[in-house]
């Protein structure tokens, strides 16, 4: 499956009487955007106060995406796949991987213990603006 990056603007019930506009950013596993547009909606309908947009939803590729039952944020790794080829020439590959944790030290640690088994660097640990991960099979 592929997952889509999907930014929504929509009016939410912020108070007692005043509701407010949110922007989100959701990442959403789906075969196509019209797919991940109706699960992405199916899960906050409950949500919504009022107009709905979407006016972003890009694919996005991830080597491997580390969920944990205690992170609240979702942190972006770059990490560096180190190869040596027949030649004995060495060759690094970057890939991205989503990880979820409490703070970057967290994350650092989670990325670090999952990449345990590769011939890798990390390069770096970001936080994103990516609020929830909505797997096909939730």
């Amino acid at each position: 499956m592929l997952f889509y990056e999907v930014k929504v603007s929509y009016q939410r019930q912020t108070g007692e009487d005043n509701p407010g506009n949110v922007k989100e950013t959701y990442l959403v596993e789906g075969l196509t955007p019209s797919d991940v547009e109706k699960r992405l909606i199916d899960n906050i309908k409950p949500l919504i106060f009022g107009d709905f947009e979407m006016p972003s939803c890009s694919k996005k590729q991830f080597f491997e995406i580390i969920d944990s039952a205690e992170g609240d944020k979702w942190y972006k790794g770059r990490v560096e796949l180190i190869t040596i080829e027949d030649n004995g020439k060495e060759s690094r590959k970057g890939v991205s991987v989503l990880v979820c944790a409490t703070n970057v030290t967290t994350a650092l640690k989670n990325l670090s213990d999952a990449m345990n088994g590769y011939d890798c660097e990390i390069v770096s640990v970001a936080r994103t603006p990516i609020l929830e991960v909505l797997r096909a099979v939730d």
